[in-house]
């Protein structure tokens, strides 16, 4: 049995290939693209169908961060011309998630920078979140604020908040690189007390940051073992006055490769494409919704997305549709997000199989690569700072 009909079988048994067979699809050809797409296609047809999970990110505090993550533009010491605002005021931001909203968005992902929320920030998030549902009742919240301490997690479930965001970015020999700050075991941390909480876990990786293809490989199966019920791929926005700002290491059939690395790995899990498609994806990204089910709608933190409206006709163009607030979005195996168990309760990953080695035929082992795009190719002029929307007079893009 050959690579993709091995990785579609075990997909739509919710198993995990083994690690050599991850790292065989990133090491496929370009003139093997459309077999791969076609492959993670049908794993994502028959946990999601055809239907796009529409988020929408508010920014409720923008740059000042004391952390110094090199990918970031709201670091310590960021020089990127981004907005800079300290938090907005509930009846502000339910205004900018009410644009997202009505775009057909289901989820609105609050987040703010910093290193950790203090219990005054966890109330102003409660009557922002309050302020949301008062109006929009079956609207989704996820939180994304930083490091949590005790009982945070659970005071934000209390207040409303339906999942939390809190990715891993890239693997743990490789974390020391890209951020000093915190360590990889702080962010493992707040994903764990994130699911002791009941809340439902949001955590993925940013590709591109010069990382390997066994860096990638491992920070998605440690993915699949923290069982987060969505799972944002990012591909690296290298703005202008951060440490990465020249690092353009990704052409759109490497996003694609890794979009459907992390759909065999994580098989039943929300995947999303998140910052950075229009940048690395671009006139490809109706293909990546043949691998992932969910995507930003809009604009992102402090850079702007494409128009709104164009993320609609894409879904439509493509023959897709936009999933509902009256849809479940996860397979019923994973339960309810809003009420979702610690792993173990059942299902996929660590809730409902074991991790590991499975025969998965004759696989090639690849080595290690990191395809770099020629630098004819690197597309400085689609890193767009944000300037409307939150924090701004100027109308939201949704």
């Amino acid at each position: 049995m050959g690579l993709l009909e091995t990785l579609v079988e075990k997909g739509l048994r919710c198993e995990p290939p083994t690690r050599d067979e991850a790292l065989a699809v990133l090491a496929t050809s370009d003139d093997e693209l459309l077999d791969v797409v076609a492959a993670a296609g049908r794993v994502r047809r028959h946990w999601f169908g055809r239907r796009v999970k529409l988020n929408y990110l508010v920014n409720l505090k923008s740059g000042l961060c004391p952390e110094d993550c090199s990918y970031c533009s709201q670091r310590l010491g960021s020089k990127a011309g981004i907005l800079k605002y300290t938090w907005l005021k509930p009846e502000q931001a339910a205004e900018a998630a009410a644009a997202g909203l009505a775009g057909g968005a289901k989820r609105v992902c609050l987040v703010a920078s910093g290193r950790c929320p203090t219990d005054r920030d966890i109330d102003r998030v409660a009557e922002t979140i309050s302020a949301i549902k008062e109006a929009y009742e079956n609207v989704e919240i996820c939180a994304c604020l930083g490091l949590l301490s005790d009982n945070q997690a659970e005071r934000l479930r209390a207040a409303g908040t339906d999942a939390y965001n809190h990715n891993l970015n890239t693997s743990e020999s490789t974390y020391g690189d890209i951020t000093t700050t915190h360590t990889y075991r702080d962010r493992v941390d707040t994903v764990q007390r994130v699911h002791s909480a009941g809340l439902s876990a949001c955590s993925g990786l940013i590709a591109g940051m010069g990382e390997t293809d066994e860096d990638l490989v491992d920070v998605v199966f440690s993915l699949r073992e923290l069982d987060p019920d969505s799972v944002p791929v990012n591909f690296l926005m290298p703005f202008e006055g951060t440490p990465l700002a020249e690092q353009w290491n990704l052409t759109p059939q490497r996003c694609l490769r890794i979009l459907a690395m992390v759909r065999f790995v994580c098989p039943d899990v929300e995947v999303r494409i998140a910052g950075g498609r229009e940048v690395h994806l671009r006139s490809m990204q109706p293909l990546g919704l043949y691998i992932a089910n969910s995507i930003f709608l809009g604009d992102y933190l402090t850079s702007e997305g494409q128009a709104g409206k164009a993320d609609l006709d894409m879904i439509a163009d493509a023959g897709f549709e936009v999933e509902g607030a009256d849809v479940t979005t996860l397979p019923e195996h994973r339960g309810d997000v809003a009420s979702c168990g610690p792993p173990g309760a059942g299902g996929c990953g660590p809730r409902g199989s074991h991790l590991g080695d499975s025969d998965g035929g004759d696989i090639p082992v690849v080595a290690a690569a990191t395809r770099q795009t020629p630098p004819s190719q690197a597309r400085t002029d689609l890193v767009t700072v944000r300037r409307r929307g939150a924090g701004t007079d100027r109308p939201p893009n949704a």
